[in-house]
């Protein structure tokens, strides 16, 4: 099973550096240009979908700042040069951000759903108070659920004896304790969140296709946020737990399929290109971004030459 490890491996040194580049100009550039927005342009405004989408920019933020080793890690053929610390830290940050990103999208697609749904009740009742706490909630439990990959990754697995790898969980002696770990990872942090994400979007759709007073702008934001949230599940999110699992599967039965292996090494890069995604659910959600990034709709002109 090693040998034929190093066979498939030079994908994985391949694409991963180039891919992991590109990932950290667009969204550190994006990221950031969407929370100097949020917090100059929705200062007036400071309601409950700005604090949650803040949250969201900052834990994008926190974590592409750890790109860089992971580009040098490969381009090094993957050999760690940073130390145990930072790659347990990395690891941590890496579901830290994934599944922050995974319950604060959840998060905001409630807010909007009840927002749209009842929306008297979200003026008279849900304050941006609230969204605070649930920010915490989530990063609370996300650090939690996160915890056990300070433990799991380690540099001290000899499965390349030239190279110090930085690894998620060294196999050793059949221990299942990991894979039973990811797999309570992709239940409660992905398929969770989904059928909560997803059911808002049907009461959601199901409001909108009934209220006729709604805009065509209105439609068009509406669009694009569900939109976003879908391509982020499909590319992003379900894609790497299912090739994780899969490829954990093989890896403890000591099988190895390389188009297995390729598929997960792509949905990896694929997991963390939802922070150059995030930009463009923001621009769904803010005039202030949107208006900044494409400039105003023809509606919105109208509007602004009625009101003067």
């Amino acid at each position: 099973m090693e040998n034929n490890s190093f066979l498939c491996e030079g994908f994985q040194v391949a694409l991963l550096p180039s891919m992991y580049g590109m990932e950290f100009i667009v969204a550190l550039a994006g990221n950031m240009f969407a929370l100097w927005l949020l917090v100059v342009r929705e200062r007036r405004n400071w309601h409950t979908g700005v604090v949650l989408s803040c949250n969201l920019a900052i834990s994008d933020l926190l974590y592409v700042l750890t790109l860089p080793l992971l580009i040098v890690y490969y381009s090094l053929g993957k050999h760690w040069v940073f130390g145990g610390a930072l790659c347990k830290i990395e690891r941590f940050l890496f579901s830290c951000n994934l599944y922050v990103s995974i319950f604060f999208i959840m998060a905001i697609s409630v807010n909007r759903c009840v927002a749209i749904a009842c929306p008297f009740f979200t003026r008279s009742y849900v304050e941006p108070a609230h969204a605070k706490v649930v920010s915490v909630i989530i990063w609370i439990v996300v650090g939690v659920i996160s915890c056990p990959e300070l433990k799991f990754a380690t540099v001290n697995c000899n499965e390349h004896k030239n190279n110090t790898l930085c690894v998620s969980f060294c196999f050793k002696n059949q221990d299942l304790s990991y894979f039973y770990y990811k797999i309570f990872l992709a239940v409660f942090g992905c398929v969770f969140p989904f059928v909560v994400t997803f059911t808002a979007y049907c009461v959601f759709i199901s409001v909108i296709w009934k209220n006729v007073s709604i805009t065509t702008l209105e439609k068009r934001k509406i669009g694009l946020l569900v939109g976003s949230v879908i391509v982020l599940y499909a590319i992003s999110f379900v894609p790497y737990h299912i090739f994780q699992i899969y490829r954990l599967y093989q890896k403890i039965n000591e099988h190895k399929e390389c188009w297995v292996y390729n598929m997960y090494q792509v949905s990896k890069g694929l997991a963390t290109l939802n922070m150059c995604i995030h930009p463009i659910l923001y621009m769904a959600l803010f005039d202030s971004i949107r208006v900044a990034c494409c400039g105003k709709s023809s509606e919105e002109k109208q509007l602004g030459v009625m009101r003067k």
